[in-house]
C-alpha cells in the first residue's frame, strides 16, 4: 500500500511520465489511472484492494426456489438431488427448477449434505506378470456365485484349481468368511500339499484395502510360504481359466439345484472327479487335467515359524488394534497383521522418488511391502501388486516329464 501512495506522489512531482512510473512499480497504466481516479473522487481508502466479485448475478437461483428445495429436502432427508428435482418437477412443473448439480450445491450451502471422508488412495506398486507353466506353481481360488438349494438354504461353493494343469483341486460349500475359507484350505493343504502361490480377487476374505492388500487369510498364507496374488479390481478376465471352469460347473451341477446342500456337495464331488479324470481339456491338447498334474512336494507344516527379517530392519510387533509403536508415536498399519511382527527399513537415497521420501521407512511383512512411514509418523499404504495371468502356449507338463 505504501508503494501505491509513493507512486502517486512521484507522479505529482512531474518528473516522471505515467509509462515510466508504471514500468518502475510493475503495474499497468490502466491500474495507475484507476487508483488516481479513486483518489481524485475523494475515496480515503483508494489504495486498498477491492473484491472482484460481481455486485449482482442475474443467473442466481431465486430465493423462493431455494426455499422450496430446502423444504423438500427436510421433508425427505434421504433423497438426493436427482430424486428431489424429480419430485419438485412433478409437484410444480411451472417452476424452472435448477439443474441437479445446482441443487446439490444449494443443499451443501444449507448444511443438508455431509461431506464424505475420502480415504487416501494407496501408493501404486505396479503390476507383476503372474501365472505358472508348471503344476502347483500357482492355484486359483474363488467363490462361485451363491445360489439356494430347493429347500431354501444358501450355498456358497469355494473352488480351487491349478492354473497350469487346470486340475480342480477342490470344491467345498463353506461360508464366505475367513474361518470358512481357512478351514477348507487347511483340509486341502493337509490332503494334497501347498502351492507356491494362490491367485484370487481383492474381496474379503481373500484381500483387503489395507497395506499391501493383505487380509488375515493372506497373512496366514504368507506364513505358510504361499504368495497371495490379487487380480486387478473388476477384472475377472485375469482369472479367466478359473471363471471358465465355473461356467462348466454351473451347467453341470446347478440346473436345477439339488434338494439339500448335502446333496449339492455330492454333485460337486462327482463333477470334480469327472472334470479331472474323464473330461478332455482343449487347452491341454485334449488330455485330462489329472494326466498333467502331480501333487505338490511341500506338505502342511506342523508348526508355523515366525517371520524373519534382515539385520538392517527394526522389528515391531503389531498390537491387537493394528498399531505399532514407532519413535514414541502410535502408528496404524493394519488389523490383518494383529499380533504379527513387521520389519521397518530406511529408504535408501537411490531409491527415493522425491524429496518427501527422505527419512521414510518401508514397512513390510515378510516379502510384502505394506507402505511408507514418513518422518512425521504418517503411514501411506501400498496397493497390492496386481497379477495379470500369462497365457501358456503349450499344455502343462508334469514334474516327472
Amino acid at each position: 500500500m505504501e508503494e501505491r501512495v509513493a507512486l502517486l506522489r512521484a507522479y505529482e512531482c512531474g518528473v516522471f511520465t505515467v509509462a515510466e512510473l508504471a514500468a518502475n512499480y510493475g503495474v499497468s497504466r490502466t491500474t495507475f489511472y484507476e487508483w488516481k481516479r479513486r483518489r481524485d473522487a475523494g475515496d480515503e481508502r483508494w489504495f486498498e484492494d477491492r473484491s472482484r466479485a460481481p455486485r449482482s448475478c442475474p443467473h442466481a437461483t431465486p430465493a423462493d426456489v431455494i426455499a422450496g428445495i430446502v423444504a423438500e429436502r427436510r421433508r425427505f432427508p434421504r433423497f438426493g438431488p436427482k430424486k428431489l428435482r424429480a419430485r419438485l418437477v412433478l409437484a410444480r412443473p411451472d417452476v424452472a427448477w435448477p439443474a441437479v448439480s445446482t441443487i446439490g450445491d444449494i443443499l451443501k450451502r444449507s448444511g443438508l449434505i455431509e461431506a464424505k471422508l475420502r480415504q487416501r488412495r494407496p501408493l501404486a506398486q505396479g503390476e507383476i506378470v503372474a501365472g505358472s507353466e508348471v503344476p502347483n506353481g500357482e492355484w486359483a481360488m474363488d467363490f462361485k456365485g451363491w445360489f439356494r438349494t430347493r429347500d431354501g438354504k444358501r450355498v456358497d461353493p469355494l473352488t480351487v484349481s491349478d492354473t497350469a494343469s487346470r486340475y480342480l483341486v477342490g470344491i467345498r460349500i463353506t461360508p464366505p468368511t475367513h474361518d470358512g475359507v481357512k478351514a477348507v484350505l487347511t483340509r486341502v493343504f493337509g490332503e494334497i500339499g501347498l502351492p507356491d502361490a494362490i491367485r484370487s480377487d481383492n474381496g474379503s476374505p481373500f484381500g483387503s484395502t489395507g497395506g499391501g492388500g493383505l487380509s488375515r487369510l493372506s497373512v496366514w498364507l504368507m506364513k505358510l510360504g504361499i504368495e497371495p496374488r490379487f487380480i486387478p479390481p473388476a477384472s475377472p478376465q485375469d482369472n479367466g481359466r478359473h471363471e471358465r471352469m465355473h461356467r462348466t460347473l454351473k451347467d453341470a451341477t446347478t440346473k436345477p439345484p439339488a434338494e439339500t446342500w448335502q446333496q449339492q456337495q455330492v454333485r460337486f464331488n462327482l463333477f470334480r472327479r469327472e472334470y479331472n479324470e474323464e473330461r478332455p481339456h482343449e487347452a491341454l491338447g485334449q488330455t485330462t487335467p489329472a494326466s498333467c498334474w502331480t501333487p505338490p512336494r511341500r506338505g502342511l507344516p506342523i508348526k508355523i515359524d515366525e517371520p524373519w527379517y534382515d539385520p538392517d530392519h527394526e522389528v515391531r510387533r503389531v498390537r491387537h488394534d493394528g498399531t505399532i509403536r514407532w519413535r514414541g508415536e502410535t502408528v496404524f498399519v493394519g488389523e490383518a497383521l494383529a499380533r504379527e511382527t513387521v520389519g521397518l527399513v530406511a529408504v535408501e537415497a537411490r531409491l527415493r522418488h522425491d524429496e518427501h521420501d527422505a527419512g521414510c521407512h518401508v514397512v513390510r511383512f515378510m516379502s510384502r511391502d505394506l507402505g511408507l512411514l514418513d518422518a512425521a509418523g504418517r503411514f501411506r499404504r501400498f496397493a497390492p501388486p496386481r497379477a495379470r495371468l500369462r497365457s501358456t502356449s503349450k499344455p502343462a507338463r508334469t514334474e516327472s516329464e
